[in-house]
């Protein structure tokens, strides 16, 4: 036993100083379907079909141009108009058996603003909506926590992702998403440890964009308080892009130059909670995301709500 705790830990060694070593390589608007709060290190049942319908909604009312914050407002009527983004999408995750599942989510987005000028009346309504980068993956679970003799073991899975770029207009500045060709691969953690219910989660992932050559890489790490059929998630969140250019801002004319391969960085705050019902496994769910600082960005504050059900495809 002493043996196999031993083989194990080395294995979590050897896989952590690879992905220290991965992301110590590296330092987008980027809007990918992504499940928070490393969820996906779990994995549906062999046979089993996850459905989730999620709804999502973004404001910001300031921005970085390079290191330079600005404000993004324009009011009319008394209303205050930033940059707002509205989507919805179905993430789809099957289980092929109790190491291996595969995913995809589906979406549809706009973002709309009144404040940049750029050769138009002020106040000028300027928009793009279309199908949202898609994403779909394959996800091997390396690790299950507490099926091995090693009290140290977390869930660890690996994600072999890749992404299709969407149909939104990619010449509006903050257009919602990158709208490039991409491959990610990614490493998922959940543990418990201390009382009853209380664990850390984290999630790192590097994106090679073929199409526009911004790179990325996003990290996020925090902790979660289970208790009876709830889930209590909030943790910290990082967006750095290794290349890419700046956008360019002239606050006298209200002029902006948004590069296609844009060098975003942000750090944000993420939180949420959802419960299972004791019926039919349904899953609800809300979590938020709020950007406190950043680069080539602007300061998005996130809100939104999921409905999750599981269908079993296997007969019986």
């Amino acid at each position: 036993m002493k043996h196999v705790c031993s083989k194990v830990c080395r294995k979590l060694t050897v896989l952590s100083l690879f992905s220290a070593a991965a992301l110590a390589r590296v330092q987008a608007s980027e809007n990918v379907a992504h499940e928070p709060f490393a969820q996906w290190a779990d994995l549906p049942d062999g046979g089993q079909l996850v459905t989730r319908l999620t709804y999502e909604e973004s404001e910001s009312y300031h921005f970085w141009a390079g290191n330079t914050r600005h404000i993004v407002d324009f009011q009319a009527d008394g209303e205050h108009y930033g940059i707002d983004i509205n989507q919805g999408y179905l993430s789809l995750q099957y289980g092929f058996n109790e190491r291996w599942a595969a995913d995809l989510a589906l979406g549809y987005t706009t973002v709309g603003w009144r404040y940049f000028a750029n050769g138009q009346a002020p106040g000028t309504i300027r928009s793009t909506t279309g199908l949202m980068d898609t994403p779909f993956g394959l996800r091997y679970q390396i690790f299950k926590e507490g099926e091995t003799t090693c009290p140290y073991t977390p869930t660890l899975t690996f994600r072999a992702g890749a992404i299709i770029p969407g149909s939104f207009s990619q010449h509006i500045p903050f257009m919602p998403g990158t709208r490039s060709t991409a491959i990610e691969p990614e490493l998922l953690a959940r543990k418990h440890f201390g009382w009853a219910g209380l664990g850390a989660y984290s999630d790192a992932l590097f994106r090679w964009n073929h199409t526009t050559a911004n790179d990325l890489y996003i990290v996020s790490f925090g902790l979660f308080q289970q208790i009876k059929n709830w889930e209590l998630d909030a943790g910290y969140r990082h967006l750095g892009s290794i290349s890419g250019k700046s956008i360019q801002f002239d606050s006298t004319t209200q002029n902006i130059v948004y590069p296609r391969g844009v060098r975003e960085n942000q750090d944000s705050i993420e939180a949420g909670f959802d419960y299972r019902t004791p019926w039919h496994a349904l899953r609800v769910g809300f979590q938020s995301r709020t950007v406190f600082d950043g680069s080539n960005t602007d300061k998005k504050f996130w809100i939104g709500g999921f409905v999750e059900m599981p269908f079993s495809l296997k007969s019986k």
